[in-house]
């Protein structure tokens, strides 16, 4: 199949109706296409506002089309993920199968940021090398989508580190990063002339989180009622043209409890 003839419009709309997963030789295609256009981005990749900041979304497929929903359509709207768009949700397939067609589509519309679950070695314990296998009966898929993040080194440490309450740095307990408080926060913002720093990576029950005394960092989480059992609400940081920030709150919705649940009970907080 050639590219002229990959209808990714067509791909979306059958993602969003549900109960759809790509042919793998389509996949496959647009992966690659996928890869082509990050590969040609900035390690720094400049963004125009107005843009919608999301953060984790871990395969929660049915709240992503609300999270749509809630912030406008692409291309209506630009958006920017910042990671784990995968496991423990019941359908990651779906879901990063539906951003890549997006991103395919309207390649300046949406940017995806990696985060640590977009590993080999995460997604194969925590649900996605599994819901790969028995979507589609083999794992190529998981092969096309996954390139394993050294564990240790620079790139470890920007998808693992957690803000805390210390003053520098200390032992992160999840057994990669580190922990990093107000004062490493301050230097970083004032070195680089940043008002703010957007992070994900961490559950906010309430949907986003300010840090420290000067709010000039925050959590943004976008995967409500995370897990199917943990009640919080979600949050899109939506970015008008001059910058100015509004939190969109929205919850869970019923469709996300109708998926079949994973085999084995995974631990919510990685």
């Amino acid at each position: 199949m050639s590219e002229d003839s990959l209808n990714l419009q067509e791909h979306i709309e059958k993602l969003e109706k549900g109960k759809y997963c790509l042919p793998e030789r389509q996949l496959r295609i647009i992966c690659e296409k996928v890869k082509e256009l990050l590969v040609e981005e900035s390690n720094v990749q400049p963004i125009d506002a107005p843009v919608n900041v999301c953060g984790d979304i871990h395969g929660q497929f049915f709240d992503v089309l609300e999270l749509f929903n809630q912030g406008g359509k692409i291309p209506e709207k630009r958006y920017i993920f910042i990671g784990d768009f995968v496991d423990r949700g019941y359908n990651s397939v779906e879901t990063i199968e539906h951003l890549f067609c997006l991103k395919a589509q309207y390649p300046h519309c949406i940017t995806l940021l990696r985060g640590n679950h977009e590993s080999r070695q995460t997604t194969q314990a925590y649900g996605f090398y599994d819901e790969v296998l028995r979507k589609y009966g083999n794992i190529n898929p998981w092969h096309y989508f996954c390139e394993e993040i050294p564990l240790e080194g620079p790139f470890t440490d920007l998808l693992w580190s957690d803000p805390d309450d210390v003053s520098t740095w200390a032992v992160n307990s999840r057994g990669a990063g580190w922990l990093f408080g107000d004062k490493v926060v301050n230097d970083f913002n004032h070195i680089n002339d940043f008002t703010l720093i957007c992070r994900a990576h961490q559950l906010a029950q309430e949907g986003y989180q300010y840090w420290f005394d000067q709010k000039n960092l925050c959590t943004v989480w976008s995967a409500p009622n995370y897990c199917y059992r943990m009640g919080n609400k979600a949050s899109i940081l939506k970015l008008d043209e001059n910058l100015e920030k509004e939190f969109i709150i929205f919850t869970e919705v019923e469709q996300s409890n109708q998926s079949l649940p994973p085999k084995k009970a995974i631990p919510y907080f990685l």
